[in-house]
């Protein structure tokens, strides 16, 4: 980080989120390159960052919408996103959501269960509406990722299963306000195997011949999201959407006039963006040093939730003599630890603290407890 924006940031009381929208631009211009290189539909996942700016920002470039609640699909509307590329999806969608979406017309529901299909049709009939639908369905899928955000298993709340798809089928024949127009899959979150994904491309190919062989041809294969970043190696990295979009267009196997769709996340908005934060005390043990911030995880939960990486580097120390630290927060909770034994800069009171690849899953998974204060974001001119 240049020296002028660490002297702007020295005089803005912290935490912040700070984001570099030249680097999302990068971002977003390389991953909506490669993806036109095969004709591929970008959807942005709205649940990654739905800071206003940066939603502006994707809409402005292009991208449609992949949202899970009711109020993400509101949202990417007011900031500019089309109706018309908005996709919902979401294991548990309420009547007044559903509702909502309806009233906005659009582009499509990711359905998770029959149940939830028959709801959409009461609901769409009762508007005199039919409601375009893909079916999310379950590939049994290893994305060799976190326990808890893999969600392509048999074992996992999410999709239709491949033996439900028999009764989904006759539901489907029932439902006179519902229009069948696509296949949705999604495996998990950063996923950093690319084997995943083309073990997905086989597992789509073959239940694409199972709708096929029932003369079934959907419009829409949406393949979902999921390609992670490197958060070891921050700096000036934008993920391989080259060989990620190689990998579907090589193996996925489409009949004539399919589209096909993503929903990426934290692949585009993850390196953009960053934590500030203020040491407030230095406390020296017999064999523990804790450099204590003013940020904990109220602002970034996820090395607490995950055990998740970020980098984190001093901003202030001009220091010479490196200090093993273990990096926490001011939360009254002990897992309140963003790093163990993180060898630093010496550092002392008042020093501000980047912590990196803070752009997804980041200050959307912010809250008040401790009734905790996050100032506003920042952004690069």
């Amino acid at each position: 980080m240049n020296k002028e924006l660490i002297h702007q940031f020295e005089s803005l009381p912290t935490p912040f989120y700070f984001y570099d929208m030249d680097f999302l631009t990068k971002t977003l211009d390389a991953a909506k390159g490669e993806a036109e290189k095969y004709g591929f539909h970008l959807h942005y996942a709205v649940k990654a960052n739905f800071n206003a700016p940066i939603l502006n920002l994707i809409a402005d470039k292009g991208f449609g919408a992949d949202c899970v609640s009711g109020r993400e699909v509101e949202v990417a509307v007011e900031n500019g996103f089309k109706p018309s590329e908005v996709v919902f999806a979401g294991v548990g969608k309420s009547d007044s959501e559903i509702n909502s979406a309806l009233d906005l017309n659009i582009f499509c529901f990711n359905c998770e269960s029959i149940m939830e299909i028959e709801v959409i049709n009461e609901l769409a009939k009762a508007k005199g509406k039919t409601a375009q639908i893909a079916l999310r369905i379950n590939p049994n899928v290893n994305a060799n990722t976190h326990k808890y955000i893999t969600t392509g298993l048999s074992e996992n709340k999410f999709g239709i299963n491949m033996w439900e798809l028999d009764d989904v089928l006759s539901t489907l024949q029932k439902s006179e306000n519902i229009e069948l127009i696509g296949l949705h899959f999604h495996i998990g979150s950063q996923i950093t195997d690319l084997t995943s994904f083309k073990n997905l491309t086989s597992k789509i190919n073959k239940i694409q011949e199972w709708f096929y062989s029932r003369q079934i041809i959907v419009k829409v294969i949406n393949a979902g999201g999921g390609l992670g970043i490197d958060y070891h190696n921050p700096n000036g990295q934008i993920p391989d959407f080259a060989e990620y979009f190689r990998i579907f267009n090589e193996f996925l196997e489409l009949r004539s006039g399919q589209e096909v769709h993503f929903e990426l996340g934290r692949s585009l908005v993850g390196q953009c963006g960053s934590l500030i934060s203020r040491v407030l005390y230095i406390k020296n043990g017999l064999k523990k040093n804790f450099a204590i911030l003013d940020a904990g995880m109220t602002e970034l939960i996820r090395p607490m939730l995950y055990n998740a990486h970020h980098e984190i580097e001093n901003l202030s120390s001009t220091s010479g003599e490196r200090i093993k630290y273990d990096i926490v927060g001011p939360i009254c909770e002990s897992t309140d630890c963003f790093a163990k034994d993180l060898e630093l800069s010496e550092t002392k009171r008042g020093d501000l603290f980047q912590i990196k690849s803070a752009g997804g899953y980041g200050e959307v998974m912010a809250s008040d407890y401790n009734l905790k204060t996050l100032h506003p974001a920042q952004y690069s001119k």
